[in-house]
């Protein structure tokens, strides 16, 4: 499992060595207008068997909430140094999150997950709002979040 962690590209391109190739993929969460405060997502994949993989990136910056991830701190133990350097702030109501990273190509068709936990202060936790499979053809395919994520897309 130690060399499938390596192979997830984080925000500064972080490819395992070894790995054939990674492409640029541009992560695009569009929060719907819920009326609350910003958003905590926690954004990470899990492998085939449903293990946790690697965490690529986290909005919102204080980590004291980041135990309202739950799915997020079920699979980490809520190590704030899975996401040291990868964090930014939480997204507002009606706000969007655009990323773009490197990804490895290792990671798609092989039957790894993208999940986003969503979490708004005093309102209910969303662990697992997304869950997309990574593939080729998903990508710039919308998906509808549980409750706060109006939608979220993928794109080579």
């Amino acid at each position: 499992m130690k060399p499938l962690l390596a192979a997830l590209a984080l925000t500064t391109a972080l490819i395992a060595p070894g790995l054939a190739a990674a492409r640029p993929v541009t992560l695009t969460a569009n929060l719907s207008d819920y009326g609350g405060r910003g958003a905590y997502l926690a954004i990470y994949v899990t492998d085939p068997s449903g293990a946790y993989a690697g965490s690529l990136w986290m909005a919102g910056g204080k980590s004291k909430y980041y135990r309202h991830l739950s799915d997020w701190t079920r699979f980490t133990g809520g190590d704030v140094a899975q996401v040291d350097g990868i964090t930014g702030a939480s997204v507002g109501a009606g706000g969007s999150l655009e990323l773009t990273m490197d990804l490895a190509d290792a990671l798609f068709d092989a039957g790894y997950t993208l999940h986003i936990d969503a979490a708004v202060e005093e309102m209910r936790d969303s662990p697992d709002e997304v869950a997309i499979p990574l593939t080729g053809a998903g990508a710039g395919q919308p998906v509808q979040g549980r409750r706060y994520i109006a939608d979220f897309t993928y794109a080579f």
